[in-house]
């Protein structure tokens, strides 16, 4: 066995955890976000900057600082929001635009599940715990979003065709999509779009292959979450019985 491998069994032993994980954990922000604020050097473990990777830590006995502040083990929380147009799904926004975190006002370090782009609408989950997290952007599981789509123009049966069937995008083809053509005139259509999958800009783009600019589009559900009751820019503890779902929905 290598000399690697022994270490990392040692520190594990000592209740030691990669200190990315331990960050995340702590609600800093999404795991790879954290890894690059290891790796910007922002990071100190008992006063010391750690700025390399692999590092491990053991979060009961060291002191961990990210920016000046102290780290702490943080409560789970969960909240569901309808995010208004114009708001940014990051944590950190060089250009001073408004945040999704920004209208929760939540005691824990928040960060969003996935994104939704600034001109789109619609729900998204907010939360400080990194594993649900990741398990909820993970291509494996494959929770399903609708989405309400506005474009230019009328869409036609081949169109709405091409789209149920998958669509051939620069990662390579997308899976089957669930459409439904809610309204259509010469000028405009209003369509229904399901997908499981969370390419970048994946709606837009699947659209627009198909000869349909987007004119506005509004994420209505994730799985069994939707929008009822909650206005644009208003926000929601989830339930109980919701996490317990979204846990039992990306179990491996």
């Amino acid at each position: 066995m290598s000399s690697q491998l022994i270490d990392k069994k040692l520190q594990t032993n000592m209740g030691e955890q990669r200190l990315q994980k331990v960050l995340a954990a702590a609600g800093v922000d999404s795991r790879r976000k954290c890894e690059e604020l290891i790796l910007n050097g922002v990071v100190r473990v008992n006063r010391k900057v750690v700025d390399k990777l692999p590092a491990f830590v053991d979060p009961a006995k060291d002191v961990i600082t990210v920016d000046g502040r102290k780290i702490q083990a943080a409560q789970k929380v969960y909240y569901l929001l309808n995010k208004p147009r114009g708001v940014v799904c990051t944590n950190r926004d060089p250009q001073g635009r408004k945040k999704a975190i920004d209208i929760i006002p939540s005691a824990e370090r928040i960060f969003c599940v996935g994104r939704l782009d600034i001109d789109t609408t619609g729900i998204i989950i907010l939360t400080n715990d990194s594993d649900l997290a990741n398990r909820l952007t993970h291509p494996k599981f494959g929770l399903s979003k609708t989405y309400v789509v506005r474009v230019k123009g009328q869409i036609a049966g081949e169109a709405a065709g091409k789209l149920k069937k998958g669509i051939w995008l620069a990662e390579g083809k997308t899976g089957r999509a669930s459409v439904k053509i809610l309204k259509r005139n010469y000028k405009e259509s209003l369509i229904e779009i399901t997908i499981r999958q969370g390419l970048n800009r994946q709606i837009r783009r699947m659209l627009a292959r198909v000869g349909l600019p987007v004119k506005s589009l509004n994420r209505t559900r994730i799985g069994r979450l939707n929008t009822r009751g909650l206005g644009v820019g208003k926000f929601r503890t989830l339930t109980k019985a919701e996490v317990a779902y979204l846990k039992k929905a990306t179990i491996g």
